[in-house]
């Protein structure tokens, strides 16, 4: 086999890190761009949504440069831990959350706006407070865009490139990913080792999206239901 199994297992940890954080700081957050009435909220969608049309080197520069020791953060963590966050798992950690946010938040927000408003305003005639609510009513119908939401910031996460290149660069163990092992063996021109680093992630990656998706057939299907 010419797979680099350390990659492999190393972008399938910061996958898993990765959409386990942005499950919990998406859930407050679209919660927030569902149920909020104020006026300028479409600011924070498009700040959410712009990892989606932001090339991904761009948004990868500017964490870089937000995480090295000429930024406040980046001198207030030297200090704090005697390294840098750039170049690090946990570096790579950060880009790929900010990376792969829209990838969550946009289902949780559709999820949780697709929720009867009736059904909040029983639970809150009921004395409900609307934490309570939210976790009896809100979160168990909207479970399918959660879902959905979750594993495609993992799914996302899993074939980033340009953002973990940028803030992580290339160190074997350490921020070598499985795109960065693609892109290296096709600049030395070893066409087989890609070939089967990119089949593996292919496979693993449909396989995922096929669960989820036959797992959410009722809620996609445009037909009547059989």
């Amino acid at each position: 086999m010419l797979i680099d199994w350390q990659a492999f297992w190393l972008t399938l940890r910061l996958a898993v890190v990765v959409s386990a954080i942005l499950l919990a700081l998406g859930l407050p957050i679209a919660y927030w761009i569902a149920f909020s009435r104020w006026r300028w909220k479409f600011l924070l969608e498009a700040v959410v949504a712009l990892p989606i049309v932001l090339p991904p080197t761009v948004l990868g520069f500017y964490v870089l440069v937000a995480l090295g020791p000429r930024s406040p953060f980046g001198r207030w963590w030297i200090a704090l831990t005697g390294h840098t966050l750039a170049f690090t798992f946990g570096g790579l950690v950060i880009g790929s959350i900010l990376y792969s946010l829209p990838f969550a938040v946009q289902p949780f927000a559709a999820a949780f706006a697709g929720v009867e408003r009736k059904l909040i305003s029983v639970s809150a005639t009921l004395g409900a407070s609307p934490w309570r609510t939210f976790w009896r009513v809100i979160v168990p119908l909207s479970v399918p865009g959660i879902v959905t939401g979750t594993v495609l910031s993992f799914a996302h996460t899993l074939g980033e490139f340009g953002v973990v290149l940028m803030v992580g660069g290339n160190i074997p163990g350490v921020t070598r990913t499985v795109s960065i092992d693609v892109y290296d063996q096709v600049q030395v021109s070893n066409y087989a080792a890609a070939n089967q680093t990119s089949l593996l992630l292919l496979v693993f990656c449909f396989a995922v999206l096929a669960v989820v998706y036959s797992l959410n057939r009722k809620v996609w299907a445009v037909g009547p239901a059989k």
